[in-house]
């Protein structure tokens, strides 16, 4: 050709070079082809408008589906797309193998591609150069997809961004794996780097806080939300001459950086670096880019987990208090742990409170719930019990004025829905440090629970009302025992019982193993039970209710300093100071409450648990009710029952009082055959080992004594 002759034809010089042109709108679904693509088709050589069917059948069913794909990723990138496809003839059997490379744009209206291409015949590559990854090869594309499954997978069960960044840099791709990794976001007009992966401590610093407007790969693709690839060192130098001194120390040879998208919005880059030469084909952009997306939705999930987290563990901290300072005498741990789903906020709580008589309150309850509505409400509740306890009133006074005010508060809510009526259950302990006397007041909540000094548990029934807010006229008791030094009381909620699917029985059957066989200071004490119901190793032993939903836990733990001995002798006899394990329980029956008569005989079986001879704890519960039953029957006042056992395994001693305010002794009879009583003294005098009726006053006390043999046989 000489210098100034017309350029030939685009036609001719395509013919010339064996390649056809093709153009498809997938709105008519008609592709239009020239005389050198229908030859490449396998067509005649002449110009062709075919549909979407017939060239279909003309190319291999795996490429076809994998056009699509490509044309996709195209329009998304704003890039030329590239396919290599085996073209088939009528019999199913390859003719030859095709390139095409193509441009796609889209049509929001018509919501359709026009693709304009070329075509042209190329040879089979050789296994494993960089042309063999392409659509044609199915080896690539299983793993491929196989890849893309498990990094899935494992991007869906990441719960945090560390999670996140530690998967993605654990990222084994098909063929073509990144050496360094780096995951950008944005803070106002700023470049953040999240995390990175492959580099030394420190080498981030010079990308950390680079400005949006800045000349940068991950900054572009962050105002545009179009992928950048770069294939070689010089491809960065060119596009990016102002940072590429910032990128040459760490000699990588391709990068990649991919906007992070969520919901249309760009919220940060993803590098991928290479140290080898990388020709992003189509393929390996689709790859990319799918990892891209996945990354971008963990991401997302991992930054809302984390703010719901973060507000919900700073609301329930401003909500639950620290515990006051040191008390004379006695020690208090407390633990708070909130339900494993959902906003991991809930109704549970505790409180400690100064009162002005120089005593102090511990209070523990549970509103009905674990929602964000359960949250506030016993954030209120809280102030309000701490008010009227601050302000002198009795156990009983604080929860029925508690009580009053819930309903109040619930009640108004009902005309807008009847479901939002909310109680609380809640046990108020008022705690003298000097004597260890504890006046309980109880609102539907779990009994508390004694830890004796030698590491005996009882449970301690208490006189109780129903829960807050059901009705603001109601009544709380008040229930007075004695916590002894060395003695320990547990008040929790029922989530430390029942999670784990158990229920109350089986769980405090749990509950109690724990407190006996611990024997570290409060606090291990409080994280042994904690770990102990929520930790791993109570996934091996789930209760009846396995499929119980978990409840948030709330502990307080109250011991009383002293190591729960005192002094004399075995029998109270000699002049030798001995020191002895004391084991003490302490219970009122009123006369309006015979049935508190069963609750003492359990108490009285709970301390004798490890007695020797069976035989005697049940003479020592008989004798219980015989003297109970002489108070209530023949007298007109209550009973307080004082049990106590003394010494060491072996040659304890045990004593029962029942004391009373009547001054009318008892005395024997001589019954008949048939008398229906009568027989109390005589069963004492049979039964026990030592007895007596010592006047108190105003009162009189009687009292029994067993005593244990080493050999576990009764002693006459």
């Amino acid at each position: 050709m000489r210098t100034g002759e017309p350029l030939p034809a685009v036609g001719e010089v395509l013919a010339a070079l064996a390649t056809g042109l093709w153009h498809w709108n997938t709105a008519t679904g008609l592709v239009t082809v020239d005389s050198e693509a229908a030859r490449l088709l396998g067509l005649p050589p002449e110009q062709a408008t075919l549909s979407q069917a017939q060239v279909r059948s003309r190319l291999h069913p795996v490429d076809w589906n994998e056009i699509s794909g490509v044309i996709q990723l195209a329009v998304a990138e704003g890039t030329l797309g590239e396919a290599r496809v085996r073209i088939m003839d009528e019999r199913g059997r390859v003719i030859r193998v095709g390139r095409s490379r193509f441009h796609a744009s889209f049509d929001r209206e018509k919501r359709s591609y026009e693709v304009t291409g070329s075509l042209q015949e190329v040879s089979e590559p050789a296994p494993g150069t960089s042309a063999g990854r392409t659509a044609v090869t199915g080896d690539w594309r299983r793993s491929r997809e196989a890849f893309l499954l498990d990094a899935g997978r494992a991007l869906a069960e990441a719960r945090s961004t560390a999670e996140v960044l530690r998967v993605a840099a654990g990222l084994s791709m098909p063929g073509f794996s990144p050496d360094g990794l780096a995951v950008f976001g944005v803070t106002g007009d700023r470049l953040t780097i999240i995390g990175h992966h492959g580099h030394q401590p420190g080498d981030e610093d010079p990308f950390t806080h680079m400005a949006l407007e800045t000349d940068y790969p991950a900054a572009e693709v962050v105002r545009t939300g179009r992928a950048v690839y770069l294939s070689s060192p010089e491809r960065y130098k060119d596009r990016y001459p102002v940072t590429w001194p910032l990128a040459a120390p760490f000699n990588r040879q391709s990068w990649a950086f991919l906007p992070l998208t969520v919901a249309g919005r760009t919220m940060g880059a993803w590098m991928a670096a290479f140290a080898y030469p990388v020709a992003f084909t189509p393929d390996e952009r689709s790859v990319l880019t799918t990892v891209a997306r996945m990354l971008a939705q963990a991401l997302s999930r991992a930054e809302a987990t984390e703010s719901a987290q973060e507000l919900t563990d700073g609301l329930q901290r401003s909500m639950l208090p620290k515990l006051g300072p040191e008390i004379p005498g006695m020690r208090v741990a407390a633990r708070y742990v909130p339900t494993g789903g959902g906003l991991q906020v809930g109704g549970d709580w505790y409180d400690m409170i100064p009162l002005p008589n120089g005593r102090f309150a511990l209070v523990i309850g549970d509103v009905q719930g674990h929602d964000v509505r359960a949250a506030g409400l016993m954030g209120q509740l809280r102030i309000a019990l701490r008010a009227y306890a601050s302000e002198g009133h009795r156990p009983d006074a604080v929860l029925s004025r508690a009580s009053r005010f819930l309903h109040g508060m619930t009640l108004g809510s009902l005309d807008e829905d009847p479901s939002e009526l909310r109680f609380a259950t809640c046990l108020y302990v008022e705690v003298d440090p000097t004597t260890g006397l504890l006046d309980i007041a109880r609102a539907g909540h779990p009994d508390p629970a004694i830890r004796m000094s030698d590491g005996t548990v009882l449970s301690r029934p208490t006189a109780g009302g129903l829960p807050l807010g059901i009705d603001p006229d109601a009544d709380y008791p008040t229930t007075r025992i004695t916590l002894e030094p060395g003695e320990t009381m547990l008040i929790c909620t029922d989530g430390l019982i029942e999670t784990g699917g158990h229920d109350l029985e089986t769980g405090w059957k749990r509950i109690r193993t724990i407190l006996e066989d611990h024997d570290g200071d409060l606090e291990e004490l409080a994280d042994g039970l904690v770990q102990a119901v929520h930790g791993p190793s109570s996934h091996h032993t789930t209760g009846p209710l396995a499929d119980r939903r978990e409840d948030d836990i709330a502990v307080l733990l109250l011991r009383r300093q002293g190591d729960g001995r005192g002094g004399g002798s075995a029998h109270g006899q000699g002049t030798a100071a001995v020191p002895l394990t004391i084991r003490r329980t302490m219970l009122s029956v009123a006369q309006a409450e015979p049935e508190r008569v069963a609750v003492a005989r359990q108490q009285l079986r709970e301390l004798l648990h490890d007695w020797a001879s069976e035989d005697q704890v049940d003479s020592a519960v008989l004798l219980l009710s015989e003297m109970l039953t002489n108070v209530l029957v023949h007298t007109d006042a209550d009973a307080l029952v004082l049990a106590e056992v003394r010494g060491e395994p072996g040659g304890r001693r045990l004593r029962v009082e029942v004391t009373d305010t009547s001054d009318d002794l008892p005395h024997k009879r001589r019954p008949g055959e048939l008398a229906s009583s009568g027989r109390g003294l005589l069963l004492i005098e049979l039964l026990a080992q030592a007895w007596g009726v010592d006047p108190r006053g105003e009162g009189k006390s009687t009292w029994v004594e067993l005593y244990e043999s080493a050999d576990g046989s009764d002693v006459a």
